[in-house]
């Protein structure tokens, strides 16, 4: 909504947002469908000029589907479009309109598992990884800001899932407190981190805003659109349903 608002003063701010945030499921999905790393990170950076030169986010409708539906199937038009006219130069003048970190992008998706999934199911998986990281990040920002950052990075494993994460006892000797207080502090820290993560869920969902769901540090000026608890369940249950599909 602020990226389509072209008389807000937020609107390069959220639209730098959007694509930090989202233009690595786009990637992946490109990647997935068989295009070099060159190729799918040039059609990702046209999908994003095309998007900025019409305007599209000012039409975007949430009562018409999700956010991560519209930049899907914006991004399918696009491949399309550039397998047609076989240039990837044609719109965008080459110009890359945001920086994206396109060597990251590549390991990443190196990096993950070498599994048969779709290109919209490696889409889903992506989208998934950087709602959770984004969380992750704002959780870490949060706990740094009340000079709680070095428990926060020590319990950051069990809060990503590492399986190799230390032991309760261990973080406790490290931080010179007690199991218990530990224990406590990660309970905590999942429960926020649980809090954060349907609040970012909720933000792509474009339905009436709860300011309360998106205090934090990362919060920037303008509305921001954020779903009902219903709706973010449903959203939860399809999201992390690829990961079962994929089991």
């Amino acid at each position: 909504m602020r990226a389509g608002d072209v008389d807000s003063p937020a609107r390069r701010m959220a639209l730098d947002e959007l694509a930090r945030a989202y233009w690595y499921p786009l990637y992946a999905f490109a990647r997935r469908r068989g295009l070099a790393a060159d190729v799918a990170a040039d059609r990702v950076q046209t999908c994003f000029a095309l998007l900025l030169e019409r305007d599209d986010f000012a039409r975007a409708d949430p009562a018409r589907g999700k956010f991560r539906s519209f930049l899907l199937t914006a991004f399918k038009h696009v491949l399309d479009d550039e397998r047609r006219r076989e240039s990837a130069l044609k719109r965008g003048g080459g110009r890359a309109p945001l920086s994206l970190d396109t060597n990251d992008a590549e390991r990443r998706f190196r990096e993950e598992p070498a599994v048969t999934d779709s290109p919209e199911a490696a889409f889903e998986r992506a989208w998934v990884g950087e709602l959770l990281a984004q969380a992750l990040a704002r959780l870490g920002e949060e706990q740094a800001g009340i000079g709680r950052g070095d428990w926060f990075e020590r319990l950051r494993p069990h809060l990503a899932g590492d399986d190799d994460a230390p032991r309760f006892a261990a973080i406790a000797a490290e931080l010179g407190a007690t199991e218990n207080a530990v224990k406590v502090a990660a309970h905590r820290l999942r429960k926020r981190f649980g809090e954060l993560l349907r609040a970012e869920i909720a933000a792509t969902l474009g339905e009436p805003s709860d300011p309360r769901a998106v205090a934090g540090p990362r919060a920037v000026a303008g509305p921001r659109a954020v779903a009902g608890p219903q709706a973010v369940d449903e959203e939860l249950r399809s999201l992390f349903g690829v990961f079962e599909r994929r089991a």
